[in-house]
Parts: structure tokens; C-alpha cells; sequence
């Protein structure tokens, strides 16, 4: 079923609420809240040069953080919720966006498993919190999930929006304008082909 231009508003409208509401809560033992970081990483793939729909990942990416408090999941020891990626994905395909934002923020956790498998100090860099998790997100890639994940198309995007959520940590960083993104958000939907029923 097509959605009206109402409900692309009135989802873009309920997606922003939830960073108002939940987003200056703590970022699960980071140093920044969860907006403040989302917002960090949508402004490094603005800086980058990245498309729309990349930029709308990064700033989504965490999402799932922000809907967990209603769907009641299981916990990462207090480090956020377990699968909150699938959550934040399925969060934003059930509102209308497109495959590849869906899919960029599912696979963030995946970039994690695969990089801590390809390069083993890369665990090293991890904030405390990130290695923390990453138990709870399946561990390190075996080299049979590591083969796969190399023969994804995408794989270089997800890499680079791993690169920008490890670097969405900085304090003293004021967040921006949240307007520019919810219209972003907005035009985004609005270009998306109706779904076959």
C-alpha cells in the first residue's frame, strides 16, 4: 500500500519526536548522549560528500536505541538494547525507506564483527562500551561470515559508516539545526516508489 504524503509526514514527524524525547539520554557509556552522536555522524558523511540516503543512515544508525525503550528487549548488560539494529532497520522499512537506508543501518554491527576479524587491533580502538557489546552482537566474523560479508556490494559503504559511528564520540560538540535532516528525511520519502501490495 502507497503511503499518503500525510503519513510520510506524520512518520518523519514521529522518527524526529523520538530524538527530542529520548535523544540527550546518555549514549550507553560513551561520552556524548545518542542525538549527539547520530547527529556527529550524519555531519561526517555530510563533510564527506556522501548521498542523501547515506547521510539519513548515519544519523539513523542508531535508531533502534531510541525504539527499545517501547519494544522492551533484552539488554546489552546496560550497554542499550540486544539487536538494536535490526530494530531501528525494521523501525524505518515499516515507515517507508528505501532498501539501502534500511539496509546500511542494519549492517553497522556487521562492519564491527567483520573489522575486529580482519584487523585484530581494531578491537583496540573500540571505546570500552563498543568492545563491551560486541559479545552480545555475535563476536568476532569467522572467516566463513568474513568471505561472505566481503562479496557485498555495499561492503565499502558500511565500512565507511562504521568508520564515522567510531568517530561520533567528540564532546563540546554542539548539535546542529535537526530541521535540515527532518527535510532531508522528508524529500527522502517522498521519492520513494510506491510498493507493490
Amino acid at each position: 500500500m502507497a503511503l499518503s504524503d500525510d503519513d510520510k509526514q506524520e512518520a518523519v514527524t514521529e522518527i524526529f519526536a523520538l530524538y527530542q524525547s529520548r535523544g540527550h539520554a546518555d549514549y550507553i557509556g560513551e561520552p556524548v548522549s545518542q542525538l549527539e552522536h547520530m547527529w556527529q555522524a550524519a555531519a561526517l558523511a555530510e563533510a564527506a560528500g556522501a548521498d542523501d540516503e547515506v547521510v539519513l543512515a548515519a544519523f539513523f544508525h542508531d535508531l533502534g536505541h531510541l525504539c527499545a525503550v517501547d519494544a522492551e528487549l533484552p539488554s546489552m548488560d546496560g550497554f542499550g538494547a540486544i539487536d538494536h539494529e535490526k530494530l531501528g532497520a525494521d523501525y524505518l522499512r515499516a515507515r517507508g525507506f528505501s532498501a539501502r537506508v534500511v539496509r546500511l543501518v542494519e549492517s553497522h554491527v556487521q562492519a564491527k564483527r567483520y573489522l575486529t576479524y580482519k584487523y585484530p587491533s581494531y578491537r583496540q580502538q573500540l571505546s570500552a562500551a563498543s568492545q563491551a557489546t560486541l559479545a552480545f552482537q555475535g563476536g568476532v566474523m569467522s572467516a566463513a561470515e568474513a568471505a561472505a560479508f566481503e562479496q557485498d556490494p555495499d561492503k565499502e559503504q558500511i565500512l565507511q559508516l562504521r568508520q564515522w559511528d567510531e568517530q561520533a564520540k567528540e564532546t563540546h560538540q554542539l548539535v546542529g539545526s535537526l530541521a535540515h535532516l527532518q527535510a532531508l528525511a522528508l524529500r527522502h520519502l517522498r521519492g520513494q516508489a510506491p510498493s507493490a501490495a
